[in-house]
């Protein structure tokens, strides 16, 4: 992420975007574990997911949107925003 170094994104449990089914999902990074509202489509000619997020931030509810696709190299390229608070660009593999 552009925002946060590796060491914060594992700091709970290992960083992911997980989309599951037609649309949900989950997103984990740092002290932060929401859950998705997922749309698919495509962006630019790829594959593209868009979401939005809800969360408890270590006992605090936080919410935002994002979005991701497929870049090159297969690579898993997006953007995440905290609603009314940070964002960042992230780069990531595909499992």
């Amino acid at each position: 992420m552009d925002t946060w170094d590796n060491d914060c994104l594992d700091l709970v449990g290992e960083a992911h975007l997980d989309c599951e089914g037609a649309m949900d999902g989950e997103i984990a990074f740092g002290a932060l574990m929401g859950f998705l509202d997922v749309r698919y489509g495509a962006r630019d000619g790829s594959a593209c997911v868009d979401f939005s997020w809800e969360s408890e931030e270590e006992d605090y509810p936080a919410r935002g949107r994002g979005w991701a696709a497929i870049g090159t190299a297969g690579r898993v390229v997006g953007h995440f925003y905290i609603h009314n608070g940070d964002e960042s660009g992230f780069v990531g593999e595909r499992n």
